[in-house]
């Protein structure tokens, strides 16, 4: 049986001592003590944050305000040491946890405790100190004030899974080795690395298997009816072994299936991405799609599909901001997964959707209930999926018009006051090597020229950027950047003319998309063209291109304002 430890240091620093930990059971720190197992949770925080959160200390509310003495547990030795969970951190730190060289493994996840959901909680405020760490799944919260290692003493950790994008976290030249995946950000680079919000000073390796992922997973948020043989039953009520009511398209009829995994993870939303990738949950209104379906108002996370016809259909490529939005009241929540024994069309608050389909992300999620499943091979849309996933714009539009038609029969849609403007104007310029700007010298509807310094060794391609599913519309299933098209490229210098095609080759330099064209690449807004050693012994250079498209691009979007708070 998996309990949940709290480090309160009561005798000293010493991870292996038991009268440093509590038990904790619900909200209650119990005057049970004891050394964490490999299967239990810890919570490394002050007694204060804890008493904000609503816990007591031996039933005693006040008493937990200075129960724990000390937040720097320490272990020593040879022996490995292993946990289920950990939650470190928040208000009234730091907590330093110093493993030194001895192997510390967290089978789930680390996190700090507002990323973990507890009440009142700050992010952050945390110091992991040591050279042997695995940790399955890493979160990095919004929190900032987190540093691993130290400046004599550089941190080395191996992680499978690594979430979010962080704040102010300093590296001290600690090594993180990630082995599985992280989330990519809106240009699709990794979501936590040096140089972006506020995090330095880190040594990031990524093994050969190691895949980015975009944030955002198909997932049901807590309250979601999930149709069973017994009933409708709360997604977070679901458990190993129910049977769950599934419906067999092929056959048009309805079977069962059992449960062979739930999973829950919390996620904090970061809106500085775009509404699709950020985590806001989607809201589709009771009677959104039909009368009576769903029959309440449905949470799921944008990537989560609905099931129309014989195909699957991301909800997010459905939004269309007044009967099915972005509900940007929830800024945290906790989501669940559901796995059958064979990917399902499955039944929540009335309407047809997926249940879980294990494409390799399954190590980021806690698993609920008390019957543990050991972990199947990763599947895939193409071979495993219940149904065909439809994304295509021919598919989608007509559905996403057919549930425009219906938002007069919708009781409680939101009015849109977005106002979206767009130009045509690419804002094209260049960036050389050194930094300096180049503003275009000559431009007509589609051909550029800069003039160049001596010694550009390498430009930078600049311009306004926008996805397809901004300006044309959800239903549009491309979120790809794309700043401008540009085809034939020439430098002229010293009465030569070179011309520069890396932007057509198989392997095209940083910020080009790949492309079925031959003639033509497009940009994603920030894209390297080489240039070579043609602009060398102070050699000035003209460098024209021919843009075959460019935009339309969103210049302002204004925030809605009407915005009712709700709770997940």
């Amino acid at each position: 049986m998996a309990n949940t430890y709290l480090w309160t240091g009561a005798k000293n620093t010493d991870w292996n001592n038991p009268d440093n930990w509590n038990v904790v059971i619900g909200t209650n720190v119990t005057t049970q003590t004891g050394v964490p197992g490999a299967n239990d949770n810890i919570l490394i925080m002050s007694g204060n944050s804890l008493n904000q959160a609503g816990y007591t200390y031996h039933g005693d509310a006040n008493a937990m305000n200075n129960a724990v003495k000390n937040m720097t547990p320490t272990l020593s030795g040879n022996t490995p040491i292993t946990v289920a969970n950990v939650t470190i951190g928040g208000n009234g730190g730091p907590a330093t946890l110093i493993t030194g060289s001895t192997s510390f493994t967290v089978t789930g996840t680390l996190e700090d405790p507002q990323s973990a959901g507890i009440p009142n909680a700050q992010g952050g405020n945390y110091n992991l100190q040591g050279t042997n760490i695995h940790i399955v799944h890493l979160e990095w919260g919004t929190g900032g004030n987190v540093s691993y290692g130290t400046s004599q003493n550089p941190a080395k950790i191996t992680v499978d899974w690594m979430s979010g994008a962080g704040q102010n976290d300093n590296g001290n030249q600690s090594t993180i080795t990630v082995t599985q995946g992280y989330d990519l950000d809106s240009r699709r680079q990794s979501a936590f690395r040096n140089g972006v919000n506020g995090n330095n000073n880190w040594k990031i390796i990524y093994g050969p298997d190691a895949k980015g992922y975009t944030p955002g997973q198909a997932c049901f948020l807590s309250g979601s009816m999930i149709r069973t043989a017994d009933g409708d039953v709360a997604v977070e009520d679901v458990r190993i072994g129910n049977q769950v009511v599934a419906f067999d398209w092929q056959n048009n009829q309805d079977v069962t299936r059992s449960v062979v995994w739930v999973g829950k993870a919390r996620a904090t939303v970061r809106p500085d991405l775009p509404d699709d990738e950020a985590g806001w949950p989607v809201r589709i209104l009771k009677d959104a799609i039909a009368d009576g379906v769903p029959y309440k108002d449905m949470l799921i996370t944008a990537e989560h599909c609905l099931f129309f016809r014989d195909r699957f259909v991301p909800v997010r490529m459905l939004v269309n901001g007044v009967s099915i939005f972005y509900d940007k009241s929830i800024t945290s929540y906790d989501y669940y997964h559901v796995e059958t024994e064979q990917h399902s069309v499955i039944t929540a608050d009335g309407m047809l959707t997926e249940s879980y389909l294990d494409t390799g992300n399954r190590s980021s999620f806690r698993q609920e209930g008390k019957i543990a499943t050991l972990r199947g091979a990763v599947k895939n849309w193409a071979d495993d999926a219940g149904a065909p996933l439809g994304v295509e714009r021919s598919f989608v539009e007509p559905l996403f018009r057919a549930l425009q038609w219906r938002e007069n029969s919708v009781v409680g849609t939101k009015i849109s006051t977005t106002k979206i403007e767009t130009t045509t104007d690419p804002d094209l310029h260049l960036i050389t090597q050194t930094g300096a700007v180049i503003r275009p010298m000559r431009k007509t509807a589609h051909h550029y020229s800069f003039m160049l310094p001596p010694n550009t060794e390498s430009v930078r391609i600049v311009s306004r950027s926008t996805r397809p599913s901004d300006v044309i519309g959800p239903f549009v299933d491309d979120r790809r950047y794309m700043g401008v098209a540009v085809a034939d490229v020439q430098l002229q210098c010293a009465k030569q003319q070179f011309d520069i095609t890396s932007h057509l080759q198989d392997e095209k330099p940083a910020g080009w998309h790949d492309t079925d064209w031959t003639d033509c690449a497009w940009t994603n807004g920030n894209a390297e063209l080489p240039l070579g050693d043609h602009l060398t012994h102070g050699k000035m250079g003209i460098l024209s291109m021919t843009i075959r498209a460019a935009g339309p691009y969103l210049l302002n979007t204004k925030p809605n304002s009407d915005i009712k708070k709700r709770s997940a």
